[in-house]
């Protein structure tokens, strides 16, 4: 029984996977109430799974990019649950590779990516994005470049062109021209699941590589730093 959550974005939530389906995906959204809104919603999802947290054997959580203080409420969150319940260290997933998956699953059976690319964009705020760009293929979306932050006006020319997911593409739609109508702007902790048990299982293209420690993706220097004199 793995639980997943996810607090890269603007969506906080928390989803249990029983290895076959999703059993219950709790989701609320705030971007500045991550540390809040958490814990509540691992409650809400282990009582609609009809679930004691004794019955969760793994943990898993979404290690951004994203903001510093919201991504770092899930991770400790991930840690501390997992420690007091005994269990293996939490497993981290991309967070930009947990929307390309839901674009994937969006798109299957239906013709809903034009293509075989896709970018993931999301706010980084200061006029930035984290981003990283996939190639499309049956089994799942493989990640080829990324993730990275920077003005999305900076993107490669045939990066900003590509069909685009994540929230990116709306907050800068004159350099991000490819934002996909009904694409997912926010992690799901049910797909971050879904994903998390393909890695595992080997069934996805980045089997290999796709799992990470519980460590947060940054990728940039926190503004708050120590003085000269200090």
């Amino acid at each position: 029984m793995l639980l997943a959550i996810d607090t890269a974005t603007g969506s906080v939530g928390a989803a249990l996977h029983d290895g076959e389906a999703v059993r219950a995906e709790v989701v609320r959204h705030d971007v500045r109430r991550h540390g809040e809104l958490l814990a509540p919603a691992v409650g809400e999802a282990l009582e609609e799974a009809g679930l004691r947290m004794s019955e969760v054997t793994s943990v898993v959580c979404g290690v951004g990019p994203g903001p510093f203080t919201g991504l770092r409420v899930g991770v400790v969150t991930a840690l501390v649950l997992a420690l007091g319940r005994g269990l293996p260290a939490p497993q981290g997933v991309c967070s930009l590779d947990a929307l390309a998956h839901a674009a994937h699953l969006g798109a299957a059976g239906a013709p809903g990516i034009p293509g075989p690319g896709l970018l993931v964009a999301t706010d980084a705020r200061r006029r930035e994005v984290y981003w990283a760009r996939y190639e499309m293929t049956p089994s799942g979306a493989r990640r080829v470049a990324g993730p990275a932050v920077g003005p999305a006006s900076g993107l490669p020319e045939d990066v900003r062109v590509l069909p685009t997911v994540g929230r990116g593409g709306l907050l800068y739609p004159q350099a991000l021209t490819g934002q996909l109508d009904g694409g997912p702007l926010d992690v799901s902790p049910g797909v971050l699941a879904d994903l998390a048990v393909r890695l595992r299982d080997g069934t996805h293209p980045d089997s290999a590589t796709g799992l990470l420690p519980p460590e947060p993706l940054y990728l940039r220097r926190p503004d708050a730093v120590e003085t000269r004199a200090r």
